[in-house]
């Protein structure tokens, strides 16, 4: 028993020495409780939507009005043409678009059924459902009250006509597939990496890298270069699995998608170099990266959508390189678009990938601490 309890006292003296790892056991829970008790929301409010009203009469700005006080629905953009719609939601500024015809108004006034085009991009099948839902019932409401201020028709007054682009039939997999792959690719870099610098100090072979000729920058690249060729051999492998097995459709560029990965792995890599630098051992290097894991997940819109989420949260989404890389596979995968949709989201990954390298390649020192 006497052995037992002095095991007890080393542990609880190693502990109190390693106070980073304290931290991070106290901090864990309760950052990740606080923040994602808020961040996960299920129904979506608040759909990003673009306009392009040709009627432009009170009875069109009527029916804008009903879906903009519904609260699912924030008409942020006004369109001049059909392809300026396509090229909002191609882009994500928008996830709806509303299209009303010149002779709305007097199909209304002549008692014929008005139609009411409203696009939804379906890539995103938990914002689409729901979108979808409240348009077609945000159509039946106002039909029923304009039969209670006219004479009954023979049809309904408004024709509300949804049509989901690039998953159309709603199929899951179409969805999902492509977003595991950059949860895989995320999982694999940042942990992998936060261990390279720590298992070098732990192993005591730090010393082979000191007494070397390399250069900071030199040897911070040499620790990313293998993992980059494997998280191309994981994305590989992820593709053909997904196309073959579970007929997800790569409508895009595929090189251009290769292309564009390298600014998210090295993303994921530079992140995963600098919790390696801080962290002393390997330990407190698994604690940093799960750390990094859950929020990757959960706040980048691959479980839940980023719509749902209050303000601050939102915003704090944008700092997770995951965030970028969902729209940028998603909409090659899925949309078909190409870089210069995508500016955006890769000039983010670039910034972050160029932040967390140069933190990486500052916070190393070619010396034993």
């Amino acid at each position: 028993m006497s052995r037992i309890i002095s095991v007890i006292k080393k542990e609880y003296l190693q502990l109190r020495r390693d106070r980073l790892t304290l931290i991070l056991i106290f901090m864990l829970p309760l950052v990740q409780l606080l923040l994602f008790g808020y961040a996960i929301q299920t129904e979506v409010k608040h759909i990003p939507t673009v306009v392009f009203d040709q009627s432009l009469s009170s009875e069109s700005r009527d029916i804008l009005s009903s879906f903009s006080a519904s609260g699912y629905f924030d008409v942020m953009y006004s369109a001049n043409s059909y392809q300026q719609v396509t090229r909002y939601i191609d882009k994500g500024r928008a996830q709806v678009g509303i299209i009303i015809p010149p002779d709305f108004s007097r199909k209304l006034a002549q008692n014929e059924s008005a139609p009411l085009q409203v696009i939804v991009d379906a890539s995103d099948n938990m914002v689409a459902n729901q979108a979808i839902a409240i348009a077609n019932s945000i159509g039946l409401i106002k039909s029923q009250q304009i039969l209670l201020q006219k004479q009954p028709g023979t049809s309904l007054p408004l024709d509300v006509r949804v049509r989901p682009w690039y998953n159309p039939d709603g199929i899951t997999a179409y969805y999902m597939v492509p977003a595991i792959l950059g949860v895989i690719v995320t999982m694999t870099m940042v942990i992998i990496t936060a261990m390279a610098i720590v298992r070098e100090r732990e192993r005591g072979t730090l010393e082979q890298l000191i007494v070397t000729p390399l250069k900071n920058y030199e040897l911070m690249l040499g620790k990313i270069i293998p993992y980059i060729v494997l998280g191309y051999l994981q994305i590989s492998v992820a593709l053909l699995v997904g196309s073959l097995v579970f007929k997800v459709p790569i409508r895009g560029n595929i090189l251009e998608l290769y292309l564009l990965t390298l600014f998210f792995i090295t993303a994921s890599l530079g992140l995963g170099l600098t919790i390696s630098n801080i962290a002393k051992t390997q330990m407190q290097a698994m604690q940093m990266a799960f750390f990094v894991m859950l929020p990757s997940i959960l706040l980048s819109g691959f479980m839940f959508p980023r719509q749902a989420m209050p303000d601050v949260i939102y915003y704090i989404s944008y700092i997770v390189p995951l965030t970028y890389y969902l729209d940028i596979i998603r909409g090659i995968v899925l949309k078909g678009i190409g870089f210069s949709y995508l500016v955006g989201q890769v000039s983010a990954l670039l910034i972050f990938s160029l932040l967390m390298l140069g933190i990486s390649t500052t916070k190393f020192k070619k010396k034993l601490d």
